[in-house]
């Protein structure tokens, strides 16, 4: 598409959100100000009160309990000292947890888990400890040079920056806001489109990054109209989520169509189609599509269209 987007002038919008979205729930106070000391993680090591989420290949330990899915979460273990680790923040008892970046595990083995996996039935602690060390493990891992000269950075402020060994710039976690859009249309069809990058048959509702200089609301209505080439007339808000794969902020909104006319983007979608509420249970139901998976904003998106729950997800 060449034409420019259609413009959000006099679309309004509203503080509706969806509840309690999966990896958005956490519970732990992050304690800013004790990152300033620089030895606070090697002091946290050495206290067998400290509580560590140990991650491996994005995977971290679970156990069944009567109370669901729940984190393996241990003392300080003296190989620890020696691996990349981020405070996460403290409880109301003051405990303290930390993440750390451990030994790869077998992906076979059944109790190492990934975020996608089990993000949905953690409790409100667990999950957002997960996502926060998900989140800042990524970056650790991508970012290990200076921007600015290319030196090596290391981190500083117990894991929440890199610090060049140069120049001594400081360097802060990324998080690359995007949207997410259950756009309908007159008759309150819901719009699905495909990824070229996706296996035949998963569906779900256009998302896209926003770009610099640009609100939300309109990056809503570029990626829309880029994408599938759909106006839209309305704008309104839905929620947020975390998701660290590796670094986004998944912003929610519902948008109404100006027409049903679809002009796909083939680099971006491969697919896109309007559906009834009748037809995608249909589709679901007989294995013709998969939707989002339960731990995403894409699923509470479309069931909070739909009225209530759509069969089972795909596997993560």
């Amino acid at each position: 598409m060449t034409s420019a987007p259609h413009t959000l002038e006099g679309v309004s919008g509203s503080f509706e959100t969806l509840q309690d979205l999966s990896l958005a729930r956490g519970t732990l106070d992050r304690a800013g100000l004790r990152r300033r000391d620089p030895d606070l993680v090697a002091l946290l090591l050495k206290d067998p009160l400290t509580r560590v989420l140990e991650l491996a290949q994005g995977r971290a330990q679970v156990m069944d309990s009567d109370r669901g899915c729940v984190l393996v979460l241990r003392p300080p273990a003296q190989q620890d000292a020696s691996r990349p680790a981020v405070f996460l923040g403290q409880d109301e008892h003051g405990t303290a947890y930390l993440g750390v970046v451990g030994e790869a595990q077998d992906p076979a083995t059944p109790s190492w888990r990934t975020l996608r996996q089990v993000g949905a039935v953690l409790s409100d602690r667990d999950a957002g400890l997960f996502v926060t060390a998900q989140g800042l493990a990524n970056w650790h891992a991508t970012h290990t040079h200076c921007p600015l000269c290319g030196s090596i950075t290391e981190p500083d402020q117990a894991g929440w920056i890199r610090r060049c060994s140069r120049d001594g710039t400081e360097h802060y976690p990324r998080t690359d806001p995007a949207v997410i859009m259950a756009v309908t249309d007159d008759d309150d069809r819901l719009l699905l489109a495909r990824s070229p990058l996706w296996p035949a048959g998963r569906l779900s509702v256009l998302a896209g990054f926003v770009e610099p200089g640009e609100s939300l609301e309109a990056a809503v209505a570029r990626e829309v109209f880029e994408e599938v080439g759909v106006v839209l007339e309305q704008v309104r808000y839905l929620g947020n989520q975390p998701w660290p794969f590796p670094s986004s902020l998944m912003v929610g909104f519902a948008g109404r169509a100006v027409g049903t006319s679809l002009h796909l983007d083939d680099q971006e979608i491969a697919e896109a189609m309007w559906v009834s509420r009748a037809e995608l249970a249909d589709m679901v139901v007989t294995g013709r599509c998969d939707i989002s998976p339960t731990v995403s904003i894409a699923r509470r998106m479309i069931e909070h269209w739909n009225g209530g729950p759509i069969g089972p997800g795909p596997t993560p």
